[in-house]
């Protein structure tokens, strides 16, 4: 199953503009690198554990299983070697019908927009490929995501499993 993410320059609150395109497998030293510069607490909130080194084979399974398993966006800006990638995007399919998603923004663009418009374009990309339902987990104490996902029109509510948890939901395609 295709999903066309056109590559697109976007432009930040701050002045600041990023590239934005659908993930490649040729991504991985730079999704890598994006890991490497985390703090810890970012990586919590990512997460929702303690995570010190990325899982290879991990990211080569999700890498690999675009676009058919899911979606996968990234944001980079001009760097020495090439290019940084500044946030990464991803919106598994569940079941056929729901994605679940994940974002992670590196520290120097917090606040700028980023996550609003990759959220928007993934949001856009799962509702064109049919698909009824996103749903994230999030940290009750990750306020900026959970203020992120209420202004994007998710639903909000505790997972009755984990109290530490939020379901965000949102209806796709209406």
């Amino acid at each position: 199953m295709s999903t066309n993410i056109p590559e697109a320059d976007i432009p930040l609150r701050d002045g600041r503009s990023v590239r934005v395109r659908a993930v490649a497998p040729s991504d991985e030293p730079e999704l890598l690198q994006a890991f490497s510069r985390m703090s810890e607490d970012a990586r919590y909130m990512r997460f929702m554990r303690v995570v010190r080194e990325p899982n290879l084979e991990r990211l080569r399974k999700v890498l690999a299983s675009f676009p058919a398993g899911g979606i996968g966006i990234v944001a980079t800006v001009p760097a020495d070697d090439g290019v940084d990638i500044v946030v990464s995007a991803i919106a598994i399919v569940v079941d056929g019908a729901t994605c679940e998603f994940a974002i992670n923004v590196a520290s120097t663009f917090g606040g700028a927009g980023l996550a609003s418009a990759l959220m928007r374009v993934l949001i856009d990309a799962a509702a064109a490929r049919g698909l009824t339902e996103m749903e994230g987990f999030v940290l009750a104490e990750n306020q900026p995501m959970l203020r992120l996902a209420k202004r994007l029109g998710f639903s909000v509510a505790p997972d009755p499993e984990d109290r530490a948890v939020r379901i965000c939901r949102l209806p796709l395609g209406q």
